[in-house]
């Protein structure tokens, strides 16, 4: 896996993971990002992000990550937690029903405080333990079409589709981000020459100019 130094990218996307504690949103970052899933990890405290850097589309992306703890005495710090953010996986243990139950709460908050164009998966992890299954993958696919949001089923122990829901968001984001680039330099320029680049990696998300673009660090 390549990866390359932080000045060398063109984009640079804010992922948050929310959702109860112990559904494995730890292990899903470091899988993601280390490929490495630790049997004895612990609750988050506080909060921590990991970055990794990709192509989509010949553009390099640098992914930052964001994972804070699930547990109630933590959420204080969910609004500078979403500030920024340009997609989210919303996770949930398969599990354990309660934390699907919640899912409804965390979209909520995600809404109430993050862009209206963040890009949401719903995720349910830990299909490794299908034998115990508490939530049925149908009535999630269901919540996640009325919600209109995209779904998956993982397993960071096994790193299953856990690629394939980070790159589908991050998929997401991009072809967000162009369209609003292309339609800004059209209203600007007029429709600009076949090749132009569009490039909005000069997008902060401290600044209150553009939402829903790229966060800095």
């Amino acid at each position: 896996m390549a990866y390359k130094v932080d000045h060398e990218y063109n984009y640079l996307f804010k992922i948050v993971l929310i959702g109860d504690s112990g559904v494995g949103k730890s292990n899903m970052l470091s899988r993601f990002t280390r490929n490495e899933f630790l049997l004895e990890s612990k609750s988050t405290i506080g909060v921590e992000f990991a970055t990794r850097t990709l192509q989509i589309e010949g553009k390099t992306v640098k992914a930052q990550i964001w994972d804070t703890a699930g547990q109630e005495r933590y959420r204080a710090i969910t609004s500078a937690y979403y500030r920024g953010a340009v997609g989210a996986l919303l996770v949930y243990d398969i599990t354990k029903r309660q934390t699907f139950e919640n899912v409804g709460r965390w979209l909520r908050e995600l809404r109430d405080h993050a862009d209206s164009n963040i890009v949401i998966m719903m995720v349910g992890n830990k299909t490794d333990l299908n034998h115990l299954r508490g939530v049925p993958d149908q009535d999630a696919q269901t919540f996640a079409e009325n919600e209109g949001l995209s779904f998956l089923e993982t397993s960071a122990l096994e790193a299953l589709n856990i690629e394939k829901a980070f790159h589908t968001v991050l998929f997401e984001i991009y072809q967000v981000i162009s369209r609003k680039a292309l339609a800004a330099q059209e209203a600007s320029q007029g429709y600009p020459s076949q090749g132009t680049a569009i490039n909005v990696g000069d997008y902060n998300s401290n600044s209150n100019k553009t939402r829903g673009t790229c966060c800095n660090n």
